[in-house]
């Protein structure tokens, strides 16, 4: 009994904890919630039918000149079925910490924004790839459903919460991981989270008034100086 009172007496604080961070951020875990049920179900579907499910919700050409309010809200609660562990570790470091930085209002129209700009952008170059024969006419059926988009956007309005030099060196690695993929796969979702991540930081002013900035060399000073 004296141990498992000692467990509860180190557990407990660590919930509380998470709890406190997942409240702090609704919006993240809400939409992450609503991602882990969607994901459920697409991984108990036959292939085919996930497939044919996914494809009514993708924000492809056919579907953005038909319905695009519906897809491009649909498209965001849906992934191709795996990786929803992956997604809540991205979603804790970028997405909560944009809300719990800006707010629920204004991370929700970063996200939104990218989004739908990112989808618009790189749907836009297939079109033109489809019109002068660099893709075939059925891509304008391809699947595009998911939350990358959005992430992109987030991950790159967040750089604005970093001091200098830190936040060089964000934008540098964020620029490595979106813009050598379009000369290396040469794909419209390349093209997308580029887009996204531009269009992020293009939000600028949505961080004004905003400026619980970070400074990472203030932590690392505060545990050497707990450490001594």
């Amino acid at each position: 009994m004296a141990t498992s009172g000692r467990v509860v007496a180190r557990i407990g604080p660590a919930v509380a904890a998470a709890g406190r961070w997942v409240r702090s951020a609704p919006g993240t875990y809400l939409w992450l919630a609503a991602l882990a049920v969607t994901t459920l179900i697409i991984t108990r579907l036959p292939p085919e039918e996930a497939r044919a499910w996914l494809g009514h919700r993708s924000t492809n050409l056919h579907h953005l000149a038909e319905d695009p309010i519906r897809v491009l809200i649909g498209s965001a609660f849906w992934t191709d079925g795996g990786g929803w562990f992956g997604y809540a570790v991205l979603f804790t470091l970028f997405h909560a910490n944009a809300e719990r930085w800006l707010g629920t209002l204004r991370w929700l129209v970063v996200a939104a924004v990218a989004h739908v700009g990112a989808t618009y952008l790189s749907q836009g170059v297939l079109l033109w790839a489809i019109r002068h024969g660099h893709a075939p006419e059925r891509a304008m059926f391809t699947l595009d459903v998911g939350v990358s988009y959005a992430l992109a956007g987030v991950a790159a309005v967040l750089a604005y919460r970093l001091v200098w030099p830190w936040r060089l060196g964000y934008l540098l690695v964020l620029a490595a991981v979106v813009i050598p993929p379009i000369f290396v796969n040469r794909t419209f979702t390349d093209i997308g989270h580029a887009g996204a991540a531009a269009i992020g930081l293009a939000c600028y002013p949505l961080t004004r008034g905003r400026d619980r900035r970070w400074d990472p060399a203030e932590m690392l000073r505060g545990r050497k100086t707990a450490a001594k």
